[in-house]
Formats: structure tokens, C-alpha cells, sequence
């Protein structure tokens, strides 16, 4: 988000000058997917990670910008709160050593970012939500020293009218009200791209919607809100009510909340940017005046900012993106379901238990999103979110039979996802050796139910059986984290004992 941003017409005739513009996209992109203009994908894919900073007492660091300074590669930017960051790594074809690669690219990203942060006194954390924060850590005046967050915040609090009002019922209860989106700043994430033909996006995005639920079930690294032990996988009911623009009343109403896992099985990437402008009003514009039509009646390919800006305010957990690169369009699936963390090694082998049951599920000739109900893949998810590893799913009965069963997520995985995933990696032209190594992370986790959630809390309660109170075993807890997170050794192998 280069470009300069201004803020979205909230008086009739604007908010209908912005429609019009999105409509006018909207029309582009159809045209542009009509004629099949896009990038042949050569098994692309892209990898981000939002990252903290705490201090070596395991408390929040709200200093991204000194740390920036110190980095000083394009590699890292900042996000929404003062204490996290991103990484990007560069895209990579899905074939060969990739999966080692990018291991070692990351260690090398982090280990480098870390050094500098210990210059002033922080760490990088790669964690869902770190536990240590405080609602008076993410108020507005903690947010990154950025326009665009500062404009996002108005336009969203402008258009909510009141308060966002956090209320989180798991384990324990956590409640209170914020006067901005700063408590989003909380949920950090890992995002997987995948850069898929016109012909091939629904096939990947309905397949990457089906496996949601156990991506969370294997994966949950957030059991912690604001020093509270709520759901396994927290993330997705804080960034959900953190970015609720719609006020109570209103979303009694049935209007959609603008983090949405969906409600629907999809035929083609159009649809997605079409429920796009028909249930989300734009909350900021690129002030482009770009026609799209015109653009491709030249021969040229638009860039469709109005789109893209638009999408990027639409929090979908598996997101669809519009790019022009050196020219030439391309679509990609953003999977933006996994927590930051533990480990390096962690973080891959989610990636490739990712990448793999995307490519399997897709080709399958009869694919699962056919045979499972949009609603029970939804209930899926939230199940996961709530109960992490010890999740229970539905999911399609083996065979010709259109009935579902319910299965414990890690029972599911192991007898029959892990094996597709494996041919999916294959499918990629992934090292065997490589994709046996990473998808073996996951099957440990799921023998001995052990992932970051379940670790954290596992680690917190010795804490406190052994007499520390809530914030100091918290605290106790981050600084273990932070220690066996650096020797990337996979969470399923540490230890909950806190004095080592």
C-alpha cells in the first residue's frame, strides 16, 4: 500500500462516486477474465509472517520503528501496532528443495532482524497473540506512525459510530470496549500465497475453505487474549470484533461483518469481488480515476487500485488478490487462517501440510466441497478455533455415500489428509525428503496432541500450580516461549517445565 490513500465519501453522492469507480473494476476484471489475459502460474507461491516485539522480561516492546531503522531491508515492514512487524519472503516455485529453502531463508531473516532488535532492548516473537499484552498496551496511540492506520482507524471507528466492544466466553470470559482497532494489532499471522489461473481459483479457494478447520486444529498458537485464557486459536474472534464496523443493532440485522470466513462454495474469483461490493461499503479510495475499460480497450492491463484497496479492507480468511506485475495480471488465494509460530520449522511444515491438501483436494475428481455443506465446513472452523487440537470435525464418510461423520481433527489428518497432502507435495515436484520431514512435524503433533496453544497453556498452568500469580506466570511462560522458539526445535518436542 504505496500509494497515497484518502478517505472514503461517507455523504451520499460520494459513497456512489466510490460504487460507481468499484463497479467500473468490477467490470474490468470480468472482461480481463474473459479474455484470458493472466499470468500462466509456474507453481508460484509467497510466504509473510507478522511478528512481535517484547522485551527480555517477555513484556511488549512498542518500538517497531527503531527496529525498522536498524534492519533496514525492504524485507521488513511494519503493521498495524507499534510492537509488530512483517516479514516477506520472496515468492518461490513449489518444486524441488523449496520447503529447505525456505527454512533457511527465514532463519537467516529472523536471526538478522533479532540481533538488531536486541540493539534496543527487544526480540522478534513469532507468536498468534502475544500473551503478555494488555488492552492499555493497543489503544490509538499505539498504532504504527503510518497514515494509512491512523485514516483506517477514523474510517472504520467514523463508520461503527461507537465503541468496539470485545467479548471473548471460552475457558474464561474477556470483555471490555476500545475506542479504536488497535486491539487487531494483536492477532499476528502467517499468510500463504498461491498464484493460480482464472480456471483453476475456485478449484484452489473452495479447497483451501474446506481445509480451514484443520489448518487451526494443527496449527492454534493464540489461547491467550489480554492475559485471559479464552479459545485455543483466538485470533478469529478478536480480529472479528476488533474490525466489526457494524453496530449491534445493525448486525442483529444479518449484515455481514467485514471478517468473514463466507457463506458459499464459489464458481470463479469474480464472485468473491462481486460479494465484495455488494455487501461492504469502501471505507477508503486510492483517489485513482482510472477507467478500466478504456485501459483495456488500448491494449493495456488496469491495475484496478479501487478493487484491490477495497479487498484489502475485507478481512476473508482465505482472501482472494488481483495483482499487476511487470504488466501482466495474475490472481492469487491468500490463506490467512495460521498463527505466527512457534518455530521456523513450525511455520513450514504448515506451509507444506498447506500447499499439499490444496493441490490434492483440487484435482480430486469429486471434490470434497461437494460432498460438505459451506455451513458444516463454517461450524468446522469455529469448532477448530474453540478447541484447538482436541477439536471435533464433520467431514464427508469415505466411498459413494453422501453423509458425514464426525471425527476427532487429528484422527482425520492422520488417517487420511497427511496421505494427500503427500501426493500433493508430489504433485509440486517437492523433494521426498523434504515433504516427508515437514509433513512428519504434523503427524507428531497430531500422536501427541501437542501444538502452541496447547503448549502455552500446558506451560502457564505449571506456572501457576507453582505459585506464581496470573501475570507473572504469564510473563514466565513468554520467556520459555521466546528461549525454545530460538532453538527451532518443533513445539511438539518442548519441554512445559519452565526452568529450564
Amino acid at each position: 500500500m504505496g500509494e497515497k490513500l484518502i478517505a472514503g465519501e461517507f455523504d451520499p453522492s460520494g459513497r456512489r462516486r466510490q460504487r460507481v469507480r468499484l463497479r467500473q473494476c468490477l467490470d474490468g476484471l470480468g472482461r480481463l477474465l474473459a479474455d484470458k489475459r493472466f499470468d500462466r502460474p509456474q507453481n508460484l507461491m509467497g510466504l509473510e509472517i507478522e511478528l512481535n516485539l517484547a522485551g527480555p522480561d517477555g513484556l511488549p516492546r512498542m518500538m517497531n520503528a527503531e527496529v525498522l531503522e536498524r534492519i533496514g531491508s525492504h524485507d521488513f515492514q511494519t503493521e498495524l501496532g507499534q510492537c509488530n512487524l512483517e516479514v516477506n519472503i520472496v515468492p518461490h516455485r513449489l518444486r524441488g528443495s523449496v520447503l529447505d529453502q525456505l527454512s533457511e531463508e527465514l532463519r537467516t531473516a529472523l536471526s538478522y532482524a533479532d540481533r538488531k532488535a536486541r540493539e534496543v532492548s527487544a526480540e522478534i516473537v513469532m507468536i498468534g497473540i502475544l500473551p503478555t499484552l494488555t488492552a492499555s498496551d493497543l489503544g490509538s496511540a499505539n498504532l504504527s506512525y503510518d497514515d494509512r492506520y491512523k485514516l483506517l482507524n477514523e474510517q472504520m471507528l467514523a463508520a461503527r459510530g461507537e465503541d468496539f466492544l470485545i467479548d471473548i466466553e471460552g475457558r474464561e470470559r474477556f470483555g471490555y470496549a476500545s475506542a479504536s482497532i488497535a486491539p487487531e494489532a494483536a492477532c499476528t499471522s502467517v499468510q500463504l500465497h498461491l498464484q493460480v489461473t482464472p480456471g483453476r481459483f475456485a478449484d484452489a479457494w473452495n479447497a483451501a475453505q474446506a481445509v480451514a478447520a484443520v489448518q487451526i486444529a494443527v496449527g492454534a498458537n493464540s489461547p491467550f487474549v489480554f492475559g485471559h485464557e479464552v479459545w485455543r486459536e483466538s485470533r478469529p474472534p478478536l480480529f472479528l470484533q476488533a474490525t466489526d464496523v457494524r453496530p449491534p443493532e445493525i448486525a442483529a440485522q444479518g449484515v455481514r461483518p467485514r471478517t468473514w470466513f463466507g457463506e458459499r462454495w464459489i464458481g470463479s474469483a469474480y464472485e468473491l469481488f462481486e460479494e465484495n461490493l455488494r455487501y461492504f461499503p469502501p471505507l477508503l479510495s486510492s483517489g485513482q480515476d482510472e477507467d478500466p475499460l478504456r485501459v483495456l480497450d488500448a491494449g493495456g492491463v488496469p491495475e484496478l487500485q479501487e478493487l484491490a484497496l477495497h479487498n484489502g479492507t475485507i478481512y476473508r480468511w482465505n482472501r482472494p488478490v488481483y495483482d499487476v506485475v511487470d504488466g501482466v495480471p495474475h490472481l492469487r488465494v491468500e490463506n490467512r487462517v495460521l498463527p505466527a509460530g512457534p518455530t521456523v520449522t513450525d511455520v513450514i511444515a504448515n506451509a507444506a501440510f498447506y500447499y499439499g491438501l490444496v493441490r490434492a483436494l483440487a484435482e480430486e475428481p469429486r471434490p470434497v466441497w461437494s460432498r460438505l455443506p459451506f455451513a458444516a465446513a463454517a461450524a468446522n472452523f469455529d469448532a477448530a478455533c474453540r478447541h484447538g487440537i482436541d477439536a471435533v470435525l464433520q467431514w464427508p464418510k469415505s466411498g459413494r455415500s453422501a453423509s458425514l461423520a464426525r471425527t476427532s481433527a487429528v484422527r482425520l489428518v492422520r488417517e487420511e489428509l497427511l496421505p494427500l497432502a503427500a501426493s500433493g507435495l508430489d504433485g509440486w515436484g517437492v523433494e521426498p525428503a523434504d515433504r516427508d520431514r515437514y509433513l512428519g512435524v504434523i503427524e507428531e503433533r497430531c500422536k501427541l496432541r501437542v501444538n502452541g496453544a496447547s503448549w502455552q497453556a500446558a506451560a502457564y498452568h505449571q506456572a501457576l500450580d507453582g505459585g506464581l500469580d496470573r501475570d507473572a506466570a504469564l510473563a514466565a511462560m513468554t520467556r520459555r516461549y521466546c528461549a525454545l522458539m530460538r532453538t527451532d526445535a518443533p513445539v511438539h518436542t518442548w519441554p512445559t517445565d519452565l526452568s529450564g
